[in-house]
C-alpha cells in the first residue's frame, strides 16, 4: 500500500497564516526524503463557512507544476482538482503537460466541486454540478486515454480535438474520481482508474462507504477489483498543537504512537486499499517527522 500525505497551502490558524511557497516546497522535499510515496494539494479558490472570515489558499495546479520540478520520485496527486474551474479539453491538456513535466508523476484526481461561495465568487455556474462533470468526463477521459475526442454537449464541447504532443504515458495519467452518492459513484465505477474517500479515521469506517462503490460496479458491469480504492485519513498530533480535548468524533480521527497508527495503515491495507493519503493536524515538519516515523514502523512489519 503506497502512502501520501497533503501539503499546507491554505491559510489557518486565527493569524490566518498562508504558507509561502518556499515552505510548501521544502515539506514536498522532506516528505519525498522520507520515503513518502505521494503529496497531494487540494484545490479551492476561497473558504466562506457562516459568519467566520473568508480564508485563501493557493492555487493548485500552479503549485503542483511548480512541485514538479522541485521533486524528483514521489507521485505528484490532486485530492480532488476541481472540474468546474477549467475548461474539460484545456485541463486534460494541462495534465498530459504536467505528466511530461513530472516524468509520469501525475494523479489526476477529478471532483464536481462542494463549496457554492468560492463558484460565487469567481463567476462559475454552481447548478447542475453532476451534470457538468458527467459531460466533463466525457472529454477528459477520451482525450487522455486516446488523444482525440468529438463532443458538444449542453455545458462543454470539444468537437474534433486532439492532444498533441503527448507525455510520457501513452493512456496519460491515472484519473482518481472521489464521489460518495450515488450518480457519482456510477461516474466513477463507469471512468475512473482509482475512487476516493475521505476523510475517514478509523478502518472501520471504510466498509460502509464501499459498499456503495461495489454497488455501482455492479450496475455498469465492472470487476471492483480494477478499480484502486484509495483513502484520505486525518491524522491528529495532538501535543503538536497543545490540544488535550478528545475529538468530537474519534472514529473519524487516526492519533496514537507510530505503532499504533501502523496498525491502523495495516488494517486498511487488510482491507484491499491502494493509497492512503494522510491529512495532519497539524501540518508542519515535526508532524512530518511523527507520520514518516509511522509510515517507517508499518513498512518494517
Amino acid at each position: 500500500m503506497k502512502i501520501g500525505m497533503v501539503l499546507p497551502i491554505a491559510e489557518s490558524g486565527e493569524a490566518g497564516q498562508t504558507p509561502r511557497y518556499a515552505e510548501i516546497r521544502d515539506l514536498a522535499q522532506a516528505a519525498e526524503a522520507a520515503g513518502f510515496d505521494s503529496v497531494w494539494v487540494y484545490d479551492h479558490l476561497l473558504f466562506r463557512m457562516g459568519e467566520h472570515p473568508t480564508a485563501g489558499i493557493w492555487e493548485c495546479w500552479t503549485l503542483l507544476a511548480a512541485l514538479a520540478e522541485a521533486t524528483q520520485r514521489v507521485e505528484l496527486g490532486t485530492i480532488v482538482l476541481c472540474v468546474p474551474f477549467r475548461n474539460p479539453a484545456v485541463l486534460a491538456k494541462m495534465a498530459d503537460t504536467l505528466d511530461e513535466v513530472s516524468n509520469g508523476r501525475l494523479i489526476l484526481g477529478l471532483g464536481a466541486g462542494w463549496h457554492q461561495p468560492e463558484f460565487d465568487a469567481f463567476g462559475i455556474p454552481f447548478g447542475r454540478k453532476v451534470d457538468r462533470f458527467e459531460e466533463a468526463l466525457k472529454i477528459i477521459v477520451p482525450l487522455l486515454r486516446e488523444g482525440r475526442v468529438d463532443f458538444r454537449g449542453e455545458h462543454y464541447s470539444a468537437p474534433n480535438c486532439e492532444l498533441r504532443p503527448r507525455g510520457p504515458r501513452p493512456g496519460g495519467p491515472p484519473i482518481l474520481v472521489a464521489s460518495t452518492k450515488p450518480r457519482m459513484l456510477r461516474l466513477t465505477a463507469e471512468y475512473a482508474d482509482s475512487w476516493n474517500t475521505a476523510w475517514l479515521g478509523q478502518p472501520t469506517l471504510l466498509a460502509e462507504r464501499r459498499a456503495g462503490l461495489e454497488a455501482a460496479c455492479s450496475e455498469v458491469g465492472r470487476d471492483p477489483a480494477t478499480l484502486e480504492v484509495t483513502v484520505g485519513v486525518v491524522v491528529r498530533f495532538p501535543a503538536l498543537s497543545g490540544e488535550d480535548a478528545e475529538p468530537s468524533d474519534p472514529d473519524k480521527v487516526l492519533t496514537g504512537s507510530a505503532e499504533e497508527l501502523a496498525a491502523a495503515f495495516r488494517a486498511y491495507e487488510a482491507q484491499g486499499v491502494g493509497h492512503l493519503i494522510c491529512s495532519a493536524s497539524p501540518n508542519n515538519g515535526e508532524a512530518l517527522a511523527l507520520l514518516a516515523e509511522a509510515v517507517g514502523v508499518f513498512r518494517a512489519g
